[in-house]
Parts: C-alpha cells; sequence; structure tokens
C-alpha cells in the first residue's frame, strides 16, 4: 500500500495536543480560493519553479526524457506541466535548487518508521500524529492503513479535513480517529460552491454525524478567515448559528495569508483579488461572536 505525501513536519504544536507529527497527504476535492497549501490540491508530483534561484543553465530542459521544459527566446523556462510525469530528473540535477519536485510516493511501512521516530515526544507531551493536506480522506484506503498501525502503536491520531467525504468512508475510519480538526467555511451553499467548488450540504451533514454519533467532544471546528469572504457578520452569524445547535465547544480561528507566490511557481490560477491578512480588530469580533455561544476560541496569527 502506497500513498502521495507532500511533507512530513516535526514538532508541530497547533494541529492537536502535545506536540506532534504532521503529515501532509496530497490531493483534494476542493477548489478553494485561498487554499494555503496549493501543492496539495492535486495528487500527482508536481515541479515548482523558484525563478530567483534559476542560473539560466538550461540543463533541465536537456535533460527532460518527456520534453515537457522549453526556453523561449528571452530566456524564460516554460514548464508543460500537462506532459510532466513527475521522474524528478530535473529537479535532481538542478544546480541551484531551481526547480523543486513536490510529493513523494511512500509506503505505509516507511511512513510508520518516520512517525516512529517521535514516539517518545509524544509520550511525553500527550502528543501524536496529524494527517492533513490536501485532504487526508482523498486517499482513503492508504489513510486507513496508517491509522490503524497507529493506533496499534497507541500513538493519539488527528485528521484535518474539510469534511467533503462519502459517509461509508468517514464510518469506516472513524473509529481510529481521535481527534477531527474540522472545516468550516461557508454556511450558504451557494456561495460555498461559488468559493470552493463543492456543495457544503455534505459537509455540514458530516458534522451533524459525528454528533450524533457521539463524538462532539473530539470535534475542533476551524474556520478560515477570509475577507470579504468568509468573514462577512452573515457568514460568522449564521456558523455561530449552526454550532450552537450541536453544542460544540471549540472553534480555531485560522487568518488569511496571502501564498500567491506559491501558485506562480506551481504554474497554478490564483484567483484571489484580497491579498491583506485581516486586521486584528476583525480577528478580535469573530472571536467575542463565538465566545458568546459559549465556545473556546484559538486565534492563529
Amino acid at each position: 500500500m502506497e500513498g502521495v505525501i507532500f511533507d512530513v513536519q516535526r514538532y508541530a504544536i497547533h494541529d492537536g495536543p502535545g506536540i506532534r507529527t504532521n503529515i501532509y497527504l496530497k490531493g483534494c476535492p476542493l477548489r478553494c480560493w485561498w487554499c494555503q497549501n496549493p501543492e496539495g490540491i492535486e495528487q500527482k508530483l508536481q515541479l515548482m519553479y523558484f525563478e530567483f534561484k534559476c542560473l539560466h543553465c538550461h540543463l533541465c530542459a536537456s535533460l527532460c526524457p518527456k520534453k515537457a521544459i522549453e526556453i523561449d527566446e528571452n530566456d524564460v523556462h516554460i514548464i508543460k506541466r500537462e506532459i510532466c510525469d513527475g521522474c524528478g530528473i530535473c529537479s535532481n540535477q538542478c544546480p541551484s535548487s531551481a526547480l523543486k519536485l513536490v510529493g513523494r510516493r511512500i509506503s505505509v511501512d516507511h511512513l510508520l518508521e518516520e512517525i516512529k521516530r517521535d514516539t517518545l515526544l509524544y509520550d511525553a507531551s500527550g502528543g501524536g500524529v496529524t494527517f492533513t493536506g490536501g485532504e487526508p480522506f482523498f486517499q482513503p484506503e492508504f489513510l486507513k492503513e496508517v491509522l490503524m498501525a497507529c493506533k496499534e502503536l497507541d500513538i493519539h491520531t488527528a485528521v484535518e479535513t474539510s469534511g467533503f467525504v462519502s459517509r461509508e468512508i468517514l464510518s469506516s475510519l472513524m473509529k481510529d480517529i481521535d481527534l477531527f480538526l474540522h472545516d468550516i467555511k461557508l454556511i450558504e451553499d451557494e456561495e460555498h460552491r461559488i468559493y470552493t467548488g463543492v456543495s457544503n450540504r455534505l459537509i455540514l451533514s458530516n458534522i451533524r454525524f459525528l454528533v450524533d454519533s457521539g463524538r462532539r467532544k473530539d470535534i475542533i471546528i476551524r474556520l478560515p478567515v477570509i475577507p470579504t469572504i468568509t468573514d462577512t457578520d452573515h457568514n460568522v452569524n449564521g456558523i455561530a448559528e449552526f454550532l450552537a445547535s450541536l453544542k460544540l465547544e471549540e472553534i480555531h480561528l485560522l487568518p488569511f495569508h496571502d501564498v500567491k507566490e506559491k501558485y506562480e511557481r506551481l504554474g497554478m490560477p490564483y484567483k484571489m483579488t484580497v491579498h491583506s491578512a485581516p486586521s486584528q480588530e476583525r480577528m478580535k469580533e469573530i472571536k467575542e461572536r463565538f465566545e458568546e455561544i459559549g465556545m473556546k476560541v484559538v486565534l492563529y496569527g
């Protein structure tokens, strides 16, 4: 069993209790305009091009077996991403690391070896492993195998999810998940479709399902605070009413950060027209709104 990941972050302290190892899985069914990890959207391996590092030696173009890299008359590198197969030959040989291959295929056993390296930290701090992305449930069979192995080792597990996952998959994996870091973005279905590409009906239904399954205390809601999109009074009040009806206890507010350069380096379109983080005053106002319904609120910078 193999999966595709794009990062392993150690000593993480914001994605569940204690000191954690964050595993970033590639692939996501959503297309959020503000996605902070665009390298996690596609499951395939991708090239990132850091133009400021480039020596313009043209070695990459000469090495590529698919001829997926061309140099135009202005010495500009053109990456034909539709034919690049992520072999990594160009990035491995790039003398200045201007090309970076994002993503790697890894077996369950090899990933477990990486996770087990921090077992002493988990035991000392009450930590564990957090699966994020991307959308971890996008690779359900791989995720299930790793989750089951972690539980056999008595390692605490958390999954950061959009909640856009079939009930069948969620039901089959939930017993091996100790904590759900569950996104909620937009309460209105039409707006959710515009800004993420999918309906929010399944997402809201899955939150209710987890609560009805006795997992209320194992859910932390995460709200990305996106100026003019998710931070409106209408959206914040609607989400507050929904969460109050379910008596959920904790929410994390994640402020938007502009990552336009990441999209450019991946050759991906960037739809955001807002490029500034929400003000501290607005973050405080939203925090107070959720405190009004009795929730514990954690602010991130």
